[in-house]
């Protein structure tokens, strides 16, 4: 079965506040089967225009990443990452 994963491609502008989103979301993540794959990094743009920061989380299908995402649960915790940062988020069925 394909596995599932978010993509997301995110520009922090108050670090201080986007603590408080990534001391929520990773337990919240682990509690719902969702692995970091890519948590920022190093990178470099070769080609087109993306936000300078990229995270790649991968769940056992896209069924369980698409329900992780639309959780009651998981919004709240959203809502303390739209303030502090501007994200494009995709969620994906892999090959």
């Amino acid at each position: 079965m394909p596995k599932g994963y978010w993509i997301v491609h995110i520009d922090v502008t108050d670090p201080a506040a986007y603590e408080a989103y990534r001391n929520a979301v990773a337990p919240y993540l682990a509690a719902n089967a969702g692995r970091f794959v890519v948590r920022a990094g190093r990178s470099k743009l070769v080609e087109g225009a993306l936000k300078p920061r990229h995270v790649v989380i991968e769940f056992p299908d896209y069924e369980m990443a698409l329900s992780a995402y639309e959780s009651a649960e998981y919004q709240a915790i959203k809502a303390l990452r739209l303030k502090p940062s501007r994200a494009d988020f995709v969620v994906v069925e892999g090959a």
